[in-house]
């Protein structure tokens, strides 16, 4: 199985997709790793999970000062940092970068500090396997759909990102660089569920953009699904992209809302907000195919693609084609076990299980 024996580096793994991918990487699913190690920045984040995972083996003292003992391993670092990634990508044989600056207000305001996390964090994984002759198997950077037809900082900065990642295989042909690109994570921290959740349990107002607005919705495990696919199958280049349903705004809050009497509040667009994603843009399709559940971006660059592959679409894909009912959102959501359910979550909006 493809990590036996393997090192794996998760850059910002305290975060909501970082904790799934470190507890199936744990499980064995995909081979017994050598050693998983977490780089973030915060040490709280990081002391609460090495204690929801170690505390029933050992004592606190021997979790703290056995760190680099243990098979999960914590790195208090920063990817904006190139002292701090050379040190932690040195001996590992996986980078999956899961460090960023996600929310899109924070990111129109503060648009330099997406540019160093998104932008040059990237870059100095880059600079250091290139330029140290690192011997990594594989990098994946986690992007976006914002990244298709960027209107905002934090999609203008995961496009870079994404350019960054895969042009690095023309000069780093020893390692493959190879991103994922996924839409709205249900349940992930700051996403649209746990705040409407939240408003609910509260009483209400829920409050919304604009009702048409539709979003791209996968789960946690069918977000680390897609890295683990693109490990398995992606070529050097290539950004690979769920085949995931959509829904409206204004469906998935009455989903949540059920039969509750709270009031539906329409606030408008935020900066920087498109009414609907894209997940592959119509420049993209001429170099699209399909792979399984999935569409696979091939780079652009002559060197990677020889253009030889029949296009799998005809259209951009958009979160406005085919976009669930709400009996359908209702149904999807029960099924992924977020309704309601409130009792399930955390005051941070994290599932709990």
């Amino acid at each position: 199985m493809i990590f036996d024996g393997q090192s794996i580096l998760i850059t910002g793994g305290t975060g909501s997709l970082g904790k799934v991918l470190v507890r199936r990487l744990l499980s064995g699913e995909m081979g017994d790793p050598k050693k998983v190690i977490v780089l973030s920045r915060d040490e709280a984040k990081q002391h609460d999970m090495r204690i929801a995972y170690l505390h029933k083996k050992v004592t606190t003292d021997e979790i703290i000062y056995n760190n680099f003992l243990n098979k999960l391993e914590f790195r208090i670092g920063d990817v904006r940092d190139y002292a701090d990634v050379c040190s932690a990508v040195s001996k590992v044989d996986y980078v999956i970068n899961a460090a960023a600056l996600k929310q899109v207000p924070t990111c129109e305001y503060f648009p330099e500090q997406a540019v160093l996390t998104n932008c040059i964090g990237a870059m100095n994984i880059v600079r250091a396997i290139r330029e140290h002759n690192y011997c990594v198997n594989t990098v994946v950077g986690i992007s976006t759909d914002k990244a298709a037809k960027p209107v905002n900082v934090m999609g203008m900065s995961k496009a870079i990102q994404e350019r960054i990642f895969t042009s690095a295989n023309i000069l780093n042909s020893d390692t493959r660089f190879i991103c994922v690109r996924y839409g709205n994570v249900m349940a992930s921290r700051g996403s649209v569920i746990p705040l409407f959740i939240e408003q609910v349990a509260s009483g209400g107002p829920v409050n919304l953009t604009l009702p048409d607005m539709t979003r791209f919705l996968l789960t946690l495990n069918q977000a680390v699904d897609t890295v683990f696919a693109a490990i398995n199958t992606a070529e050097s280049g290539e950004i690979l992209v769920p085949n995931a349903p959509s829904a409206t705004v204004l469906n998935i809050a009455k989903a949540i809302i059920g039969d509750r009497d709270i009031e539906i509040k329409i606030n408008g667009i935020r900066p920087g907000e498109k009414i609907h994603e894209i997940m592959v843009s119509e420049e993209e399709i001429n170099h699209t195919i399909k792979r399984d559940n999935y569409y696979a971006i091939c780079s652009m660059l002559p060197e990677l693609n020889d253009g030889s592959r029949p296009n799998a679409l005809k259209k951009e894909f958009s979160s406005a084609d085919n976009v669930l009912t709400l009996e359908d959102t209702i149904a999807l959501l029960k099924n992924n076990h977020l309704m309601p359910g409130l009792e399930k979550y955390s005051e941070g909006g994290e599932l709990l299980a």
